[in-house]
């Protein structure tokens, strides 16, 4: 559809604007404070890039719907709604560390049909409208072949409250690194979802989500050729995303 290919190409020019002054702020000292934990920070460029992100909609799209992690929602009329996480990976940002991205996913009618996903600092970016394939830089990227767990690197993080609740996913930690290659723990849930689209990882799984962290990149999974579960629980959302050879296996491992 023309319009979804000019509102991701919007997507992409904001999200490059805003990830340039990122990159700059990150080499100065910079505002944090913690929300519910030592770990869970916001930035003064996480509130920033939310600020820049919903400013640009607003004067483009002003009666669309927009979600975002740092402020409340905003209701529009339209029926389109922007999902958006201003910095997903936080916490690498505010450490130097180069795993983190901008998330924009785009919702019609509640259904996604747009996804983006821009890490600045890594030079990638993702992005896919539902039914036109997943692409990393302008090329088509797909999902792994790894059929056999013991040799699959999957993915995994661990929520905020994990010194407080038991459910802290140690439990699924503990049954899967006997049987795989490899678990790989980045620290940015948009991004471990691009790592699968792009067959760098084979499987992620993570409980505790919001949609924020996941809204486009699940649909880049999606578009890559790979499956994805999102459960709502009590406590935010458990995803499971995996090729398809592998994800009937990661979900009786992982049985929720």
């Amino acid at each position: 559809m023309k319009e979804w290919q000019e509102m991701l190409a919007l997507a992409k020019e904001w999200a490059q604007e805003a990830g340039d002054y990122l990159l700059e702020r990150a080499e100065g000292p910079m505002d944090m404070e913690s929300k519910t934990s030592a770990i869970d920070l916001v930035t003064e460029m996480d509130v920033w890039s939310e600020t820049f992100l919903k400013d640009k909609i607003k004067s483009f799209y002003p009666d669309h719907h927009i979600r975002t992690e740092e402020s409340e929602d905003e209701k529009g009329q339209s029926p389109y709604e922007w999902v958006i996480d201003p910095i997903d990976g936080t916490v690498n940002y505010a450490r130097g560390l180069p795993f983190y991205c901008i998330s924009i996913g785009i919702r019609y009618e509640g259904n996604t049909v747009i996804g983006l996903v821009h890490a600045p600092k890594l030079n990638e970016t993702y992005e896919a409208i539902k039914g036109e394939g997943a692409f990393l830089n302008g090329k088509e990227i797909t999902v792994s072949q790894t059929g056999q767990l013991h040799s699959a690197v999957i993915g995994t993080g661990f929520p905020y409250d994990k010194d407080r609740d038991k459910d802290n996913n140690l439990e699924y930690i503990n049954k899967m690194i006997p049987q795989v290659g490899g678990i790989r723990r980045m620290g940015s849930a948009a991004l471990d979802l691009c790592q699968v689209a792009a067959g760098r990882m084979d499987g992620y799984w993570e409980l505790k989500l919001n949609d924020w962290d996941v809204e486009a990149g699940l649909l880049i999974v999606k578009e890559a050729g790979g499956q994805a579960v999102v459960q709502p629980e009590k406590k935010g959302l458990f995803i499971l995303s995996a090729n398809s050879l592998l994800f009937s296996t990661l979900q009786k491992i992982i049985d929720r």
